[in-house]
């Protein structure tokens, strides 16, 4: 086969290639091997041509970071804000969990996409629509995005995934401290974390229902209608 074939066969390269390229590559290979030579090789292509659709690394991780956001879902209009926010943050959480590179990237770029942009007002929207006032929003809006990035960016870097994992890990730990050396510790795995049902992930909506209650009673206290 020619050049020529080869290069006639190969997809059109456009900017919508580069991002999808790019997210995948993130994802198989974390977030620092997204250089623009690998993304060249990814695309089977030289390294100038990807600035005829991207201006460079930052252009690219605006777009992956907008990519991001536009596979979270906007907490639904049709819902309560409490039960609206939590759908946000759980659709939140699986999306990072598939994009574990991406937490740190979320809320740092100076240029964000469309889709960012959309997603932030449809989360404030929803706060305001549950009459929380400005300043309480703020607080929410810090809040629960520290929890849910937090969260996902601990999730991604446990050194263990699933039950057995736990267990292993725990039995190797323990099986490590000197005798009788920290026993509250010893007690909690042993005690907990290896006992049938445990997961770690559980923590995620017990810690997203108190930090939604808080901002009910929060609300309240500042002389929004009871429902």
């Amino acid at each position: 086969m020619t050049p020529r074939t080869d290069a006639a066969r190969r997809p059109s390269l456009t900017r919508e290639r580069v991002l999808d390229a790019a997210v995948a590559l993130a994802d198989r290979s974390g977030i620092a091997a997204l250089t623009i030579r690998a993304l060249a090789v990814e695309l089977d292509t030289k390294p100038m041509s990807l600035y005829h659709h991207v201006a460079g690394k930052d252009a690219i991780l605006d777009g992956v970071v907008d990519r991001v956001f536009a596979e979270v879902d906007d907490p639904p209009a049709d819902l309560p804000w409490r039960e609206a926010i939590r759908h946000r943050c759980v659709s939140a959480r699986s999306v990072l969990r598939r994009h574990p590179w991406a937490p740190p990237l979320m809320e740092s770029r100076q240029n964000p996409g469309p889709a960012t942009l959309a997603h932030h007002e449809a989360v404030l929207a929803c706060l305001r629509r549950g009459g929380l006032d400005w300043q309480l929003v703020a607080h929410a809006y810090a809040l629960i995005d520290a929890f849910v990035y937090g969260f996902a960016l601990q999730e991604a870097t446990l050194p263990f995934e699933g039950t057995a994992e736990i267990a292993d890990l725990a039995d190797q730990m323990v099986a490590a401290f000197p005798e009788g050396a920290y026993p509250t510790l010893a007690a909690f795995t042993t005690q907990h974390v290896l006992r049938p049902g445990y997961s770690f992930g559980d923590s995620f909506g017990f810690g997203l229902d108190l930090l939604l209650d808080g901002l009910e009673a929060a609300r309240w206290a500042g002389g929004a209608p009871r429902p």
